[in-house]
């Protein structure tokens, strides 16, 4: 008999199997205490799963360094980081480059092309006045010499690894067609322990799982962050009263406030497109869950569904008039979408398969991702909204919480590796992912922040 993935919204009647006993386990957390604060879990590993068959032969040069205010960081390598696991560039060796400009002017294309690049990049890390750094670049087509970009990022030292990753993102989209995400951030939950002594952790990092910063750690379960669309707050679900509420924290000072702790289900936040609004499960004290719309300026509260079934998970379509949510209303998780007004009526979506689950919506409204039954294994899968036509992406066997990255063009889930959580990404066309994992513990529920302002 299969397992089937817990969405953390999920009350327990909608729980099974291994995972069920797990939430047993996880409940009991809320007899300890709040732990005292310790650094954020080490940076994440990461793995290339798959790429491209032919990617793209690029040349990343050592750019120029500008010690000690540059800390030692090698913008090249953050770079080469990016592109390389993107899984659709291969970058030539360090040892095999014919030589090493920092200029486009420099660059003898044949040599390059020789080499067996396609593209080079130089650059150089200089002082910008009032303490910034300043880095600037040249992207370079080897097979014709012509200069494709020529660009600067300025800003203080400590934002030089952003620099590098906006480097990667224009180098990208050049060639590639599609804008970068690597400049972006996301958000997850490290657990670390095991029950009923775990510790958790709401992390946000860098695309790329570097540069940490801990939001909140608790002895208690911590669970469903999700961005605001200017990127400055997170809301999420956390048990530190004894019993599920929902917060929203200003993620740069670690403000905070409860927005809901009504009896029963508290559950599943996920913000409008004008920020102004939160879209919830709650179930009061019969259990039974619904969606809800609260404003956050009013606390006024609109009830959007009332079903005897179970109702939870809701997402906000990119243009703010209706929401996606699971309910088992045809007696197994279906997808369905709503209008987002009290007395609108369901409209079934998903109709592949016995379950559909957690569903995300593609920043540009065309697809549906979810959680899918595939083969006796839970997998993420895109759905094409026009269409109906459903790919499965992923390959593992309990892989649940897709995440579109703000370009719609990636995925990021928890999946597992043997027993632990971990992070993984995977391209929406099935070709290129990896995998982000913590040297210990585990990670889960990740949430991909939006394009830096």
């Amino acid at each position: 008999m299969s397992q089937r993935p817990v969405p953390d919204s999920y009350p327990r009647r909608l729980r099974g199997g291994a995972r069920g006993v797990a939430v047993s386990a996880m409940l009991a957390m809320l007899a300890l205490a709040l732990g005292l604060p310790r650094p954020a879990s080490a940076a994440l590993e990461i793995e290339v799963t798959s790429g491209v068959r032919d990617p793209v032969p690029i040349a990343i040069v050592p750019f120029t360094p500008l010690p000690p205010a540059d800390g030692g960081l090698d913008v090249a390598a953050v770079v080469q980081h990016d592109l390389e696991g993107s899984g659709r560039f291969r970058a030539l060796p360090r040892e095999r480059m014919p030589a090493k400009p920092t200029r486009a002017d420099e660059i003898v294309a044949g040599s390059w092309k020789g080499a067996g690049s396609d593209y080079v990049v130089v650059g150089r890390v200089s002082a910008s006045g009032s303490g910034d750094l300043a880095v600037d670049f040249d992207l370079v087509n080897a097979l014709t010499g012509t200069r494709l970009a020529t660009q600067r990022f300025v800003g203080a030292a400590s934002a030089l690894r952003n620099a590098a990753h906006r480097v990667s993102d224009v180098v990208y989209q050049k060639i590639l067609g599609v804008r970068g995400a690597f400049a972006t951030r996301i958000a997850y939950v490290a657990v670390d322990g095991t029950a009923p002594a775990q510790h958790y952790q709401l992390i946000v990092a860098d695309a790329d799982g570097a540069n940490q910063h801990l939001v909140l750690e608790s002895r208690f379960p911590l669970m469903s962050p999700a961005w605001s669309p200017d990127g400055h707050y997170l809301a999420y679900v956390s048990f530190e009263t004894k019993h599920s509420g929902i917060y929203v924290q200003l993620v740069r000072s670690g403000e905070r406030r409860q927005v809901s702790a009504r009896a029963g289900v508290n559950g599943a936040p996920e913000w409008s497109p004008d920020g102004r609004k939160l879209a919830l499960t709650l179930g009061g004290g019969g259990g039974n869950p619904d969606i809800y719309i609260l404003d956050l300026a009013t606390q006024d509260l609109a009830r959007i569904t009332d079903d005897p079934a179970i109702d939870t998970e809701p997402v906000w379509a990119p243009d703010g008039r209706s929401l996606y949510f699971t309910s088992d209303r045809a007696g197994s998780p279906q997808i369905y979408q709503i209008g987002a007004q009290p007395g609108a009526h369901p409209k079934r979506i998903t109709f592949s398969g016995t379950y559909n689950a957690r569903p995300r919506v593609s920043p540009d409204g065309t697809q549906l991702a979810m959680v899918t039954l595939d083969n006796g294994a839970y997998r993420i899968a895109v759905q094409d909204l026009a269409s109906g036509t459903v790919r499965v992406l992923s390959h593992g066997r309990l892989d649940e919480s897709p995440s579109f990255a703000p370009n719609g063009a990636t995925l990021i889930y928890s999946a597992r590796d043997g027993e632990r959580g971990v992070l993984a990404t995977v391209a929406t066309d099935g070709l290129t992912g990896l995998r982000l994992k913590a040297p210990e513990g585990e990670v889960r529920d990740p949430a991909w922040g939006p394009f830096n302002p």
